[in-house]
């Protein structure tokens, strides 16, 4: 299939599966992997890396504990950025805009996606907060297998997923000189507007 010139596209969705598409084809690992910036209660940024779960017109997906630093701070502002960067490839793409709850189905179908040994350490994991030693872990770890076994683990009532719903997404490529190429699709309010594009400096 021929590729699209990505400075052409009307629209980010068919470019952005493009874009990961080939990233999954190209990088060593988690293709999938992106920076997901939240605020505190102060205003103070915080960003880690998180994997993208899922991607639609709707927005994109990930998942974690309602009671780590990341869900508190989700919750609080309930907007969020993310940004990939493919080192292969040159390119990285930045994503900006309000946060939904994903439903409870869609929740739980990711949750019993997982390898049981991730499932059981949703339950077992107190996460961002203080762990005297490894050897806790592991042992809560050990109680919530005696507890729940390897097959029906029910999702933790604090463990679920966000959706940014994208009011902008912008692409860049990397270009000789530093003269890169950097298009970004910006709209207003639901995600039913019409997206406008506007080429940027590098």
């Amino acid at each position: 299939m021929k590729k699209m010139d990505f400075t052409e596209c009307s629209e980010p969705m068919s470019l952005f599966n493009e874009w990961l598409n080939d990233a999954k084809d190209k990088e060593p690992n988690d293709h999938n992997a992106a920076a997901l910036a939240t605020v505190d209660a102060s205003g103070m940024p915080n960003v880690r890396m998180v994997l993208l779960k899922g991607h639609d017109q709707r927005g994109f997906v990930f998942y974690t504990n309602f009671e780590s630093a990341k869900g508190q701070e989700a919750l609080g502002a309930m907007k969020a950025a993310m940004g990939f960067h493919w080192k292969s490839l040159r390119r990285q793409i930045r994503i900006r805009g309000p946060l939904e709850l994903v439903s409870e189905e869609e929740a739980d179908a990711y949750f019993n996606s997982r390898h049981p040994q991730s499932r059981l350490g949703a339950w077992a994991s107190d996460q961002s907060r203080p762990l005297a030693k490894r050897d806790d872990l592991v042992a809560r770890l050990q109680e919530m297998e005696d507890k729940y076994g390897t097959d029906d683990i029910p999702r933790p009532p604090h463990w679920s997923g966000f959706r940014i719903q994208p009011q902008s997404i912008e692409f860049w490529q990397d270009g000789e000189f530093r003269l890169h190429d950097r298009i970004v699709f910006s709209r207003d309010g639901t995600t039913e507007s019409i997206w406008s594009k506007q080429r940027l400096n590098p």
